[in-house]
């Protein structure tokens, strides 16, 4: 990770981050939670939510000093509290270049030891086949295709269940 650092969100990331989210081909990888168009509000929203958060659990992808995806996990508790969602994204200018897998690489291994995981896992939509290869790259193992459980674009699809234990 020569040219890229995983580091707390800044205020002033709104714009800038704004300009790489605002990509149809981002939005429809991600839950819809992830606002397309997306517009400076939206970045200034979640920053504000990042910030706040206690414990941190969201980041930014910083690119060559500049905010250009971001990083996070979804704590379980109860039972499940061991093991934690991840999910990511990462500007289109920053594609096939190997950063996704070399944060996703690091990120986890920062989760396993911040939040005492013993399991990080992640949902990837059927024909996001380029992130299903970062997940592989990063050590993480398919567990199982949820068959036609999830709605994206008015597509009803599946999800591949990757996960990777401490």
């Amino acid at each position: 990770m020569d040219n890229c650092i995983i580091r707390s969100w800044r205020e002033k990331d709104a714009q800038v981050i704004t300009s790489h989210a605002n990509n149809r081909k981002i939005w429809i990888n991600l839950r819809d939670k992830f606002p397309y168009p997306y517009k400076v509000s939206d970045a200034e929203s979640f920053i504000r939510m990042a910030l706040e958060e206690n414990p941190e659990v969201n980041f930014a992808i910083d690119v060559e000093d500049e905010a250009a995806g971001g990083i996070g996990v979804k704590l379980n508790n109860d039972v499940d509290r061991v093991s934690a969602e991840v999910g990511f994204w990462l500007g289109e200018n920053c594609w096939g270049q190997g950063i996704a897998t070399d944060v996703l690489i690091a990120f986890t291994d920062f989760a396993f030891k911040r939040f005492e995981l013993t399991r990080v896992y992640g949902f990837i939509f059927e024909w996001n086949l380029a992130c299903l290869r970062v997940f592989e790259k990063a050590g993480f193992t398919m567990e199982a295709i949820l068959r036609k459980s999830v709605i994206k674009d008015g597509k009803i699809i599946d999800q591949y269940l990757y996960s990777k234990i401490e």
